[in-house]
């Protein structure tokens, strides 16, 4: 048994078993179920097959030979009907499922052209019946339904009546039709008592004109014809009785209007002659559509497409004259790359804006992606991040790429930019960029925050942009999503995993995937840097393994991570590739190895309890300057920082086995490290940036490291194992030389030092990077500040900002 099961046996004695086909597959550290299977009896080959790129198993799955002639055209094909799994070097893996198949059925790919192509393509013979019946069903139902936005309000528009009555039987769109309905009759009854008062007010002011009117008429008829004083008098009685009979003819048509108002109302649908068949139709399309309350949207549509129902959301904006139009376009200077490009044509692909998911590798230009959609759609714009930093990065890119006529706007707790009125009638256009944070958030607010949240939620939005949409799912963040009602919904990410399961929710939640590149392929057009992935395995000394046998979960976590061993190996790391010229990243989660390994070897580091200025100051001379060529960052740094000089990065410490964090910090470096050209025509196969991962052998460690590279590894990157660097093998003693914490004895005490810091240390220093991490717009900074005396006074929940 290797290192790798040993440790995976001995700490995760919980593992679910029945993965397994036996007790002696778990025991012997097999970490996977067998699944292989022989389809040769099912499945007949073409007599020209060699010719044909792809292989279709009945179980619903693909498989893409790379090295074929029509690799390319099979990719293009694959991407929009099935969803990618694994893509290594030679063999991709595809799956099929009923949220491709509606992502296909979106963009115009009917189940005839779906069968046609795979035939043309496809080794098979025939396509396996369960496969073809598969995409019978779930490509049969799309486009039945339609979700709409007007005036801030959902409806659901039918294309026949069975559909409206088949969808009527799901519990929850019921259950939002007669919610809805409540609510409008209130709505109804509330504008009725409002204009029953203003008809009693109106009547007693028309009442009291009257009186005035004839009373001044008497008074001028009493008087007897007098000199020019009384002349004078008679002059003005009359100007004010014109005024005050203009007042009253004036309220009197107003009140006319009202009246003529309602009768049209009441004669609304009751007409007869000629146009009563046109009538009869438009009633008829009415009874297809219907209004859904807001607040059960989300319900509305998980429902819909758990019943093979789903909702199509399209945005006709090149006819929508309702909207405002933004003054928008992409600068001459700003060119898209072919494969963000193909992303878009498929959100755009008949003439309108699609929702959905575009996935693209860090560092391969999502945010010009977002831009170019919002220079297309032309109307107002939202967008969504996890940071402040991100608000500020994304308002940079629009002002880079894009010329703007409107006004772009952050929303942050340390930045709230006077909004434009979208709800004057000649209303203005505008881009709105804030956080995650900020919009879901449900507690109290300050007047100015409150005054924005409401003009946020009254705005009917052309776009909601949505960066690193995977968080959505969140509890708390898919929120957002009521709150800002909009025509179209883009996710961008780079990572669409999540360890909870939850990310097929954003199928229902933002719309369908409609588009993810591959990496590999990016790299060798040289879009991406070329790196090399390396795991490093760093023995445990005797003295820390002996406490680590022994100690609780929380503190093996930190004798592993603060392994001499691993300090070693990162020492050596640094100095052979800042003898290189080389810009290296160092990361740790965990903040007491953050902290000591930056301040004995001299180094920076950034934390989230680092402040902005000094956090722009370390990373100003990183990028620009060669005074400082290591920087130690903590898992601030896994999104929302550019840094594209970096090259290398070494990784002492993880959010244990995050798939989507591995993928991020790779992204650091992905940015290409010479023009796309000249990497993609060189024949040049050497690596330009590396990616190092310090793990502990023999601990639980090595069980995390491995779950998660399984990201990266179905993208298919490698991961090159090492256990042994130069200077462990004495190859190199006067590197050995340079290095510290080599003598038992600083090793011991850095030991103690370790087992002197209690657990309730460690968890808080984590506790408070989370909070500065997540809030990092400051909403969570002052409560942390502040939770001791909160608590006292019972505020512990309470919002707060900083002023502007």
């Amino acid at each position: 048994m290797d290192q790798r099961s040993q440790s995976f046996v001995g700490d995760q004695e919980n593992y679910d078993m029945d993965l397994f086909d036996n007790d002696r597959e778990f025991a012997e550290g097999n970490l996977y179920p067998t699944e292989f299977q022989n389809y040769t009896q099912q499945v007949k080959l073409k007599p020209d097959h060699e010719k044909r790129p792809i292989w279709i198993a009945p179980n619903f799955k693909l498989y893409l030979e790379s090295f074929s002639p029509l690799y390319k055209t099979a990719t293009e094909f694959l991407i929009g009907i099935a969803e990618p799994v694994c893509r290594p070097m030679y063999i991709h893996e595809y799956m099929i499922t009923k949220y491709s198949l509606y992502a296909a059925v979106s963009v115009g790919l009917t189940k005839e052209k779906i069968f046609e192509r795979l035939d043309f393509l496809s080794k098979n013979e025939d396509i396996p019946s369960d496969v073809k019946a598969f995409i019978e069903l779930y490509s049969s139902r799309y486009g039945k339904a339609r979700l709409v936005l007007k005036d801030c309000k959902y409806f659901i528009e039918c294309f026949d009546r069975n559909t409206r009555n088949n969808l009527m039987q799901i519990q929850q769109i019921e259950q939002a039709y007669r919610s809805q309905l409540r609510r409008n009759a209130m709505i109804e009854q509330r504008l009725k008592e409002q204009s029953e008062r203003q008809r009693v007010e109106e009547s007693a002011e028309t009442k009291a004109l009257r009186e005035r009117i004839t009373n001044s008429n008497s008074l001028i008829a009493s008087r007897p014809t007098a000199t020019s004083t009384s002349g004078m008098m008679l002059n003005q009685q009359s100007v004010e009785q014109q005024e005050l009979t203009e007042r009253f003819m004036n309220l009197k048509d107003e009140f006319q209007v009202l009246i003529d108002q309602e009768m049209e109302d009441v004669d609304n649908g009751q007409v007869d002659g000629p146009a009563q068949d046109g009538s009869s139709r438009a009633q008829r399309k009415q009874d297809l559509i219907f209004e859904i309350d807001p607040e059960q949207i989300e319900g509305v549509k998980e429902a819909c497409i758990k019943e093979n129902y789903p909702l199509i959301e399209e945005y006709d904006f090149k006819r929508d004259k309702t909207l405002p139009d933004l003054k928008i376009e992409l600068k001459s200077t700003t060119q898209i790359r072919p494969y963000q490009e193909q992303s878009l044509s498929m959100m755009f692909s008949n003439g309108r804006a699609r929702s959905g998911v575009v996935v693209l590798p860090c560092g391969a230009g999502k945010t010009l992606a977002g831009i170019t959609a919002a220079c297309t759609i032309k109307k107002s714009i939202m967008v969504l991040c996890t940071s402040g930093v991100s608000v500020e990065q994304w308002r940079q890119q629009f002002f880079l790429w894009a010329n703007i006529g409107g006004k772009v706007c952050r929303f942050t707790s340390k930045t709230r930019d006077q909004m434009f009125n979208s709800q004057a009638p000649d209303g203005e256009a505008g881009i709105v960029i804030s956080t995650y944070n900020m919009i879901a958030y449900q507690g109290n607010r300050s007047n100015e925050t409150s005054q924005l949240m409401k003009a946020i939620q009254n705005t009917e939005w052309g776009l909601l942009i949505l960066d690193e949409v995977q968080v959505v799912p969140a509890a708390m963040f898919r929120k957002v999503l009521s709150i800002c009602k909009s025509h179209c919904k883009l996710g961008l990410t780079a990572t669409l995993v999540r360890e909870d399961e939850k990310i097929d929710d954003l199928n229902f939640l933002i719309g369908p995937k409609l588009y993810e590149a591959n990496w590999l392929d990016l790299q060798l057009q040289g879009y991406l840097a070329r790196v090399q992935c390396i795991e490093v395995w760093c023995e445990m000394t005797p003295e820390f393994y002996k406490e680590y046998l022994s100690a609780r979960p929380r503190l093996k976590t930190n004798l592993y991570v603060n392994n001499p061993n691993k300090f070693l190996a990162c020492q050596y790391l640094i100095n052979l590739h800042e003898s290189r010229g080389d810009k290296i990243i160092v990361f740790s989660d965990n903040l007491f190895a953050l902290k000591m390994y930056a301040q004995k070897l001299k180094r920076p580091y950034i934390s989230g309890e680092v402040g902005q200025s000094e956090r722009m100051g370390i990373l100003h001379y990183f990028q620009k300057t060669n005074d400082i060529n290591t920087i130690f960052l903590s898992k601030v740094g896994d999104t929302s920082i550019d840094l594209p000089g970096a090259n290398v990065i070494i990784q002492i410490s993880s959010h244990f086995g995050a798939r989507r964090q591995e993928a991020q910090r790779l992204g650091r470096i992905l940015r290409p490290k010479q023009s796309a050209e000249k990497q993609a025509y060189s024949n040049s196969t050497e690596f330009n940036a590396y990616f190092y991962s310090l793990v502990s052998t023999n601990t639980q460690e090595m069980y995390y490291s491995d779950k998660r590279q399984q990201f990266l590894i179905d993208q298919g990157y490698y991961f090159e194992v090492i256990q042994e660097l130069p200077f462990m093998s004495g190859e190199n003693n006067k590197e050995k030389e340079k290095l510290l914490m080599q003598s038992l004895r600083e090793q011991v005490e850095f030991l103690t030092q370790i087992l002197q810091n209690d657990e309730a240390k460690f968890e808080s220093l984590e506790e408070r990077e989370e909070l500065l991490e997540d809030d990092e717009d400051q909403i969570g900074i002052d409560r942390l500040r502040k939770r001791e005396l909160n608590s006292l006074t019972g505020a512990d929940g309470m919002y707060e900002e900083f002023q502007r």
